[in-house]
């Protein structure tokens, strides 16, 4: 369920500067893809010049990550990730109102393998993910495959934003959506079959209990996914999602987490080194504009 505002309803006057933009980007979304495309770049350039906050946490994550690039190569990469990230939030709009069959139908699949041994055993799949740009758009991408497709999200606080989010994304192929809240639902429906994307490649402040090398840098990491795995039985593995050159779209899977759950440490480890192998085919979809290395241990300086 969408998170309940708990001030004001939707059709409250304070919301219709949300109801306008849902208006607007409901219009965008009408676009052809390719002007979209073309639209995400100009939008991503400005990003990049404007946006300094965003762009020194850039800068900053790229330089730890990615010691061995020039300034300029740094930057180019600080760049791309704007363009990349604009890019994603309008293919978004056309997997909130559009239709997404051309581009499932045509969809790469990596690791195809994979998924269907951990589809075979049986026991329902955890996939974790990651933030790259290409988000809600995958989404289906994924859940086609899927006989009981299903997500973890953080509700949206804004109710508005919330609905238009939530409505757009569950209305491909059954694809359920679970918050915080229900996570015990989460975990029974997956102990059903059900396959769930879950990215917890953030950070999550005071709930990182553990601290796993993430491109050579410590990054506090949530032990969620280990209980979720422990509670569920679930067969875990990594998913990854990217846009080719020429406009085609492609989701990867990894080999199959064997042991996920025993040891959160490990595990967190593990899908670190997986994530971070499906970064560095393509480094400029991944978000490199959030405060990755914010969190720290006890003593450690300040990452930014």
């Amino acid at each position: 369920m969408a998170k309940k505002h708990k001030f004001k309803p939707l059709w409250h006057p304070a919301l219709i500067p949300s109801w306008l933009m849902v208006f607007l980007l409901f219009c965008i979304s009408l676009l052809p893809m390719s002007w979209k495309q073309s639209l995400g770049e100009k939008l991503g350039r400005f990003g990049f010049k404007k946006l300094k906050g965003r762009t020194k946490v850039g800068k900053k994550n790229i330089a730890a990550c990615f010691p061995e690039l020039s300034d300029q190569e740094q930057s180019k990469l600080v760049e791309d990730t704007f363009i990349a990230c604009s890019k994603g939030f309008l293919e978004t709009t056309h997997s909130w109102w559009r239709d997404v069959t051309p581009y499932v139908d045509n969809v790469i699949i990596t690791g195809q393998e994979h998924l269907e041994e951990a589809q075979n055993r049986g026991k329902g799949v955890l996939l974790l993910g990651g933030h790259f740009s290409i988000f809600d758009l995958a989404l289906p991408f994924f859940a086609a495959r899927m006989d009981k497709p299903g997500y973890m999200y953080r509700p949206n606080d804004n109710p508005v934003i919330d609905r238009m989010i939530e409505r757009g994304r569950r209305r491909h192929y059954g694809i359920q959506g679970f918050d915080k809240r229900r996570l015990k639902d989460m975990i029974q429906y997956i102990k059903e079959g059900g396959a769930v994307w879950y990215a917890a490649d953030q950070d999550f402040g005071k709930k990182c209990e553990v601290f796993v090398p993430f491109f050579g840098v410590n990054a506090g990491c949530i032990t969620t996914p280990s209980w979720i795995a422990n509670e569920s039985g679930a067969t875990v593995m990594q998913v990854s999602q990217f846009r080719h050159p020429n406009g085609q779209y492609e989701i990867a899977f990894s080999p199959i987490l064997e042991g996920f759950g025993e040891n959160p440490e490990q595990d967190a480890k593990d899908w670190n080194e997986q994530l971070e192998l499906a970064i560095r085919r393509y480094p400029d979809q991944y978000l490199w504009l959030h405060k990755r290395f914010k969190t720290r241990k006890k003593g450690e300086k300040p990452f930014y």
